[in-house]
């Protein structure tokens, strides 16, 4: 047992180290491309490999729930909507914060409509990673911005559509939902940019721009974001097979140190200041008191 939750970090470990490694990516593909685009090609690879898995193995299921499946891929895309323009105008290791605000919502989702219970510990953990989100904001340097909005969404999708994957596991097949999410967040930016040729609102570059054909090492930058991404979704998911969920929960969050650290090295960003560092601390902690109960 203590050899399968060992395997189980160390596969945790690699997940987030990947994890972090496709933001990079991103980040630099964000520098040519919009970030709706970036997330075009990322959901792209998605569904192919998926896809390609179908022929060695069709779904089995009873389905039954198709506007809750719609409803998961939508809340997903997003969730990555914000997360990849985050990436694009922040530091790596600051919209990854963001990004891991998704369990704190996850629990407080869980219990107003799946009626779970929280506990003493659990408002606590909610608590101090509210003010954990406060203080990544940084409301006493720097106002309350458009990043911190898309930043705070992309947990908020996040959570909503795990949430929703709880029930949909009832009734569909695991890649069928992982699909619902891949194919939205693939034809969902066709739409998007077809849309932006016509509509102009700077407010909502997040999620209106023209496509960019990608040139050069942009393909590089593309087949590896995808790849890494992928790998890290399978090793995630060995992890959580191998182990218990938090442990392996807890473990997740080092996926924010591999951020800032990849951050600096490869991609010029500074070193979080203090309050950011204070705020990356509480949702941690808020984070492995939720992964834990």
């Amino acid at each position: 047992m203590i050899k399968r939750v060992e395997i189980g970090i160390w596969y945790m470990l690699f997940a987030s180290l990947l994890f972090a490694g496709m933001g990079v990516f991103a980040k630099l593909l964000s520098q040519n491309l919009p970030s709706l685009e970036v997330v075009f090609f990322r959901n792209l690879f998605g569904v192919i490999l998926i896809s390609a898995t179908l022929f060695a193995k069709p779904m089995r299921h009873k389905g039954g729930r198709p506007w809750l499946l719609l409803f998961r891929g939508l809340m997903g895309f997003l969730a990555l909507l914000c997360f990849f323009y985050d990436i694009a105008h922040i530091p790596l290791g600051e919209a990854m914060t963001y990004s891991k605000t998704s369990p704190i919502f996850t629990a407080l989702f869980a219990f107003l409509f799946l009626k779970e219970a929280l506990g003493k510990r659990g408002w606590f953990a909610l608590f101090i990673g509210f003010v954990g989100i406060v203080f990544i904001t940084d409301p006493f340097h720097t106002p309350f911005d458009k990043y911190d909005i898309l930043g705070i969404l992309s947990g908020v999708g996040a959570a909503l559509a795990y949430t929703s994957v709880k029930e949909l596991k009832k009734y569909y097949d695991t890649r069928a939902i992982v699909l619902s999410f891949m194919v939205v967040g693939s034809v969902g930016p066709l739409i998007l940019m077809g849309v932006s040729r016509f509509v102009k609102v700077e407010e909502l570059d997040f999620m209106l721009a023209e496509f960019v054909m990608p040139e050069g090492e942009m393909w590089v930058y593309i087949f590896f974001m995808g790849l890494l991404a992928t790998l890290a979704q399978v090793y995630m998911t060995k992890a959580y097979g191998a182990s218990k969920a938090g442990v392996v929960g807890t473990i997740s969050y080092s996926n924010i140190l591999f951020s800032i650290a990849l951050g600096i090295v490869f991609l010029n960003d500074p070193f979080p200041e203090t309050i950011k560092i204070l705020g990356i601390i509480l949702i941690v902690i808020s984070g492995i008191l939720v992964a834990r109960r």
